[in-house]
C-alpha cells in the first residue's frame, strides 16, 4: 500500500501515477500495457505505470490524499482521511468474517446481489425496484426514469392496465424506494405523461408529483417534452361536436424533483457547452420520440431525453441510476456522457435487449482501450 497526493492532471483525466519505488510492490512482473480493474472497475496500467479507470475520472478534488492497495482481484483506492484507514485494512485482512469490507465503495453493489450484466461503469440488474438489494441508500446522484404509465401497454411481466388508486399506490412504493436510494443532494428526472384519457380521465403528473413531495421528495421544475407526434393522435371522442370531444396535449413532461438540498454537494465537471445550456433551461424541449418496432421495446424513449438529463443535473462520474430499465437506453446516456450507470430491470427478456443495445454502442474492450489510449495521448501532449 502507498499514498499520494493526487495532481490536478491525475484527477481530471482519470489515472494514478504509482511511483517508481512502488511499482516492484504493486506491479511486480506484470508486462506493461496491462489490463486490472480498479475497485471493481476496468482498468489499465500503461507502459508508464499509470493506472487509468474511468472509475478516478473527477472523483476526487485536486490535492486529495488517497491509499492505494493491491489485492487478488485488482487495485483499491481511497481517500486517506476515511474510516478505510490502514488500520481497517489491517484489521480485514485479519477478520474473515467479512463483517466490514475495507473497500466500503458506495457503488460496488456486486457483494450484495449478482449483476445480470456488468462492464465498467455500466452495470444492469434483473431485479424488482420494490425488492431489491442492490442499490444502497444514500448513494445515488441523479435518477432518470419513465415508469409505467397505467395505459395497457403489452409489458412481459407486468400488468399496465390495474386500478387507478393501485396504480398510485405502487408509485407511491418505488417513489420511496428511490427517495432512499439518493444521496441528500440526489435529483430526480420523471417522465410522465401529462395526463391521460385511456380508462377514465386522470390528472396523471398532478397526482404522481403530488405523491413524490408526501414521500419527501421536493419539487424543482417542469419540462414539457414535445414530442412532436400529433399525426399519430387516432381519439378525438365526439367528432366535431360539442357532445364529448377529447382534449388531448401531444406532450409528456419531466418532473425534476430532489430530495434535501438542490445546491450540489462537491465541486464536479460539467460538460454542457454553452448552446446547450441555454436550449435545456428553457423548460419546453422539441425532439421526436422513439420507434417502439425498431427498438423491440413498447414504450422506448430516446437517447437524447436522458442524455440531456444527465448532462444538465449531474457531473461528469456521478452516478446515475435508472429503475425501470427497459430497452437499456439511460445507460446508453451514461456510456455517452462518462456516467457510472445502474439499471434494474425486472424483465430478463428486456435485460438482453438491453445488453445487446449497449454493445452496440459500444461495450467492447477494444472501447476502453480507444479511451484509454486518447487520454494517455493528451497527457504525453500536456
Amino acid at each position: 500500500m502507498f499514498s499520494k497526493i493526487l495532481k490536478k492532471m491525475e484527477c481530471k483525466l482519470g489515472f494514478i501515477q504509482i511511483p517508481s519505488k512502488f511499482r516492484p510492490e504493486l506491479i511486480g512482473g506484470s508486462k506493461l500495457p496491462c489490463l486490472t480493474t480498479l475497485n471493481g472497475f476496468s482498468a489499465k496500467i500503461d507502459k508508464y505505470g499509470r493506472l487509468w479507470s474511468i472509475y478516478l475520472k473527477n472523483r476526487f478534488p485536486e490535492g486529495t490524499v488517497v491509499n492505494m492497495i493491491k489485492k487478488e482481484k485488482g487495485y483499491y483506492v481511497f481517500p486517506l482521511n476515511t474510516c478505510e484507514d490502514s488500520t481497517m485494512l489491517e484489521q480485514e485482512q485479519k477478520d474473515k468474517t467479512g463483517k466490514r469490507n475495507f473497500i466500503g465503495e458506495e457503488n460496488m453493489k456486486a457483494s450484495v446481489i449478482k449483476p445480470y450484466f456488468k462492464y465498467d461503469s455500466i452495470t444492469i440488474f434483473n431485479d424488482n425496484i420494490l425488492k431489491t438489494k442492490a442499490i444502497e441508500n444514500n448513494s445515488i446522484d441523479l435518477i432518470v426514469t419513465s415508469p409505467p404509465y397505467d395505459v395497457d401497454i403489452k409489458y412481459e411481466n407486468y400488468d399496465d392496465s390495474i386500478p387507478y388508486d393501485k396504480y398510485l399506490e405502487f408509485t407511491r412504493n418505488w417513489l420511496k424506494r428511490c427517495y432512499d436510494f439518493a444521496k441528500d443532494d440526489g435529483r430526480f428526472c420523471l417522465n410522465i405523461p401529462l395526463d391521460k384519457n385511456k380508462g377514465g380521465q386522470q390528472s396523471v403528473c398532478a397526482d404522481i408529483t403530488t405523491i413524490a413531495k408526501e414521500v419527501g421528495w421536493r419539487y424543482h421544475a417542469t419540462i414539457i417534452w414535445n414530442e412532436q407526434n400529433i399525426s399519430r393522435r387516432t381519439a378525438w371522442g365526439s367528432w366535431m361536436s360539442a357532445s364529448a370531444p377529447f382534449v388531448i396535449a401531444p406532450v409528456e413532461v419531466i418532473v425534476v424533483l430532489y430530495k434535501k438540498e438542490w445546491k450540489k454537494k462537491r465541486e464536479g465537471k460539467s460538460d454542457m457547452t454553452r448552446a446547450e445550456f441555454i436550449e435545456w433551461t428553457n423548460a419546453v424541449w422539441n425532439f421526436s420520440g422513439e420507434n417502439r418496432t425498431k427498438i423491440g421495446h413498447p414504450s422506448p424513449f430516446p437517447v437524447e431525453l436522458p442524455r440531456r438529463c444527465i448532462k444538465l443535473f449531474s457531473f461528469v462520474g456521478d452516478t446515475v441510476l435508472d429503475p425501470f430499465l427497459g430497452s437499456g437506453t439511460t445507460l446508453i446516456a451514461c456510456l455517452q456522457t462518462n456516467r457510472i450507470g445502474i439499471g434494474i430491470e425486472i424483465d430478463k427478456k428486456y435485460c438482453d435487449l438491453a445488453v445487446k443495445r449497449l454493445k452496440s454502442y459500444g461495450i467492447t474492450q477494444q472501447k476502453l482501450d480507444e479511451v484509454l489510449q486518447v487520454a494517455s495521448s493528451d497527457l504525453n501532449n500536456f
